[in-house]
């Protein structure tokens, strides 16, 4: 696991260099959204997705004359979108540019939302408490498969602690996530982020499969992954994974707050991080599953850092502040609602292994 600390009231653009990914609002950082603002530059950007290209390279691509190609690069570089080294050539140095970020988020919350911090946590793919999987299913990691195929088992041996990706045709993975947020504070929004997708033999680009996210054994929201994806390796693949496999996955990000819950900013369900009974100190269970009444039941793969596209592993972001005079009311009756629920063997937090209709 990985975890760090961002203060939120200096440099409000978010970026993780491991993950490639930018995040930023829309207040902020005009020169990043000028440098958008050409449908050059674009294309640039567009040319440079499918690997790292020179100057001369990228004229030729574009059909324009080579003092105009350097400037839009030179935008480009400076708002931070693209990196450039000079290297040797055939013909002396020349520049090489690739891309900075692989995904660039722009967040619509609102300006006026209090200042606060972040507490990040990665947990490997591997590193779940309970599992439930149904065939198709497997593991495995940067060296090779752990176990064996379409073997449930599999997923109980020492050496899934090591498991770069895990997938199943239905069931469910379930994790617990370390909180050590000070009680003085107050957790507002929770995001989590991981690379998925559907899972079916081999793959299948149109393959949909309704993905549930729940928290502390309350119910997220869905999210319907359009395929299982191949036909173009990724990216952190290792040498030795078949190319008739999955091979990428789509990087989502579920998130909670007080208004509801999201997928990419888009609503999904209107359970909001109090019913989610979220605490300060108190751990954070999340289950990636099937539902059994799910219209497709298409399973799913969970890529860590070292397959797929994306070099993360799952993700979970925790928003807080100081608590204020409501917040902390708000505060101690969520925890007496936890005690409560506790003393009931049948609440959703005290659930054991399997969610109603996942029974075998």
């Amino acid at each position: 696991m990985k975890k760090g600390l961002f203060e939120l009231d200096g440099d409000k653009r978010l970026f993780s260099m491991e993950s490639r990914i930018l995040e930023c609002k829309l207040t902020e950082n005009s020169e990043l959204f000028q440098a958008l603002a050409s449908e050059t530059r674009l294309r640039i950007l567009q040319q440079l997705a499918d690997g790292e290209m020179n100057i001369s390279e990228l004229q030729q691509v574009l059909g324009v004359a080579h003092p105009s190609v350097s400037k839009h690069i030179q935008v480009l570089e400076q708002a931070g979108l693209i990196v450039c080294e000079y290297r040797p050539g055939v013909q002396g140095m020349q520049k090489r540019c690739r891309l900075r970020y692989d995904r660039i988020i722009f967040s619509l919350e609102s300006a006026k939302q209090p200042h606060g911090q972040i507490e990040e946590v990665q947990m490997p793919v591997g590193l779940y408490t309970i599992a439930y999987p149904k065939p198709t299913c497997g593991l495995a990691s940067s060296e090779g498969i752990i176990g064996f195929f379409d073997d449930p088992q599999s997923f109980f041996l020492p050496e899934r602690a090591k498991a770069q990706i895990l997938w199943m045709a239905d069931g469910f993975v379930e994790y617990v996530f370390p909180n050590n947020i000070p009680t003085s504070m107050e957790i507002y929004r929770v995001e989590l982020s991981l690379e998925i997708c559907s899972e079916c033999p081999d793959y299948n680009n149109d393959y949909p499969s309704d993905i549930t996210l729940w928290i502390n054994g309350v119910e997220v929201g869905t999210w319907t992954s359009p395929g299982d994806f191949g036909g173009h390796r990724g990216r952190l693949n290792p040498s030795w994974w078949n190319e008739r496999l999955t091979q990428h996955g789509m990087l989502k990000i579920w998130s909670l707050d007080q208004t509801g819950s999201y997928v990419d900013g888009v609503l999904v369900s209107e359970t909001t991080i109090d019913q989610a009974l979220i605490l300060p100190r108190q751990p954070i269970t999340v289950r990636i599953g099937i539902k059994p009444d799910a219209k497709h039941v298409g399973g799913f793969n969970l890529f860590g850092r070292g397959f797929g596209n994306y070099e993360q592993d799952l993700l979970l972001r925790m928003h807080y502040h100081e608590k204020t005079l409501d917040s902390s009311a708000s505060s101690r009756r969520n925890r007496r609602e936890l005690q409560e629920s506790l003393k009931t063997p049948t609440s959703p937090a005290q659930e054991s292994t399997i969610p109603d209709g996942l029974s075998s």
